[in-house]
């Protein structure tokens, strides 16, 4: 168990037109939330990825506030979010993500939109609360239980150490070049990506980062069992990378990744898989507006 730590009190700023709004959860851990839009449609709700902050939805919030109510968080041991005490499986962060939605007083179905290892965050809240769902958007998303191996999670954890030691040695723009070599789509101003980069760029996230690489493989049977049973009756849209980098393992694992998400899919008479051009991994950050069409696609046929 890893001792918890406790956010700054001190604001920071989510990013012009969006609102930063402290809560608490029933364990008294104090979460992040930033919030944006009106509107009398269902709430969309940001699940990031693994050691990535709330931020990494910066311009795809502001764009959807402009007609939809929307949801981000810090989740447990990022940004301004307190750490969790407790083992970081997707049961307990499929737990917090209710919490949350309790916490602001979201009782209706919302659209839920998930990145990478968000993916399987909100498939587990699904599982659990199918009725609380009215749509969901997953991005570049881990879709099976396959995707849970030893080699990738035992890779992805020295990644994230190696990635803290860079940040620790003041190299945080360094890091932010090699997972974004393209640089952050025109929608990011400079302000946007300094945020960004202020948030993912830390210590702090790449540790939470490793805590929850850890407990991949303890949920690769529950990833395998949602495969099986499938996602209820409402819109999905999945939008997969397209780009790859000159590389033949990389572009066998994309293509093999993409496939994955098509097999997994093909049987939801209401799913649509999409690849997007010129994006890798990072589609929020590299075509925010894919991510943003998605969710209006989804909004609009719930």
């Amino acid at each position: 168990m890893t001792a918890s730590r406790t956010a700054t009190a001190t604001p920071l700023d989510p990013g012009a037109g969006l609102t930063e709004r402290i809560i608490r959860l029933g364990d008294g851990r104090r979460i992040r939330t930033i919030v944006a839009g009106r509107g009398p449609g269902p709430l969309v709700v940001f699940e990031a990825g693994m050691s990535a902050p709330a931020a990494e939805w910066l311009a795809v919030q502001r764009a959807v506030s402009a007609h939809a109510r929307t949801l981000s968080y810090d989740r447990s041991g990022y940004g301004g979010s307190d750490d969790d005490p407790q083992p970081r499986t997707l049961a307990r962060m499929a737990g917090d993500l209710g919490a949350v939605l309790d916490a602001v007083g979201e009782k209706g179905p919302v659209v839920l939109v998930g990145h990478s290892w968000g993916g399987p965050i909100i498939r587990a809240f699904v599982h659990d609360h199918p009725d609380r769902v009215a749509g969901i958007v997953l991005v570049d998303a881990s879709l099976a239980g396959s995707s849970a191996t030893r080699t990738q999670t035992t890779l992805g954890a020295a990644s994230f150490r190696v990635t803290g030691l860079l940040v620790r040695l003041g190299l945080g723009a360094k890091v932010i070049r090699q997972v974004l070599p393209h640089g952050f789509a025109p929608e990011f101003s400079e302000e946007d990506a300094a945020i960004a980069t202020r948030d993912y760029a830390s210590v702090r996230a790449m540790r939470t980062g490793v805590r929850e690489m850890k407990e991949v493989m303890g949920d690769k049977l529950a990833l395998e069992e949602w495969e099986r049973e499938g996602l209820p009756d409402v819109p999905v849209v999945a939008l997969q990378g397209g780009r790859v980098e000159n590389s033949a393992a990389a572009r066998r694992f994309r293509d093999d990744f993409n496939q994955e998400a098509a097999r997994v899919l093909a049987g939801h008479p209401r799913a649509t898989v999409r690849t997007v051009p010129n994006a890798g991994h990072l589609i929020p950050q590299e075509r925010p507006s894919a991510v943003t069409a998605a969710i209006t696609e989804v909004l609009a046929a719930g």
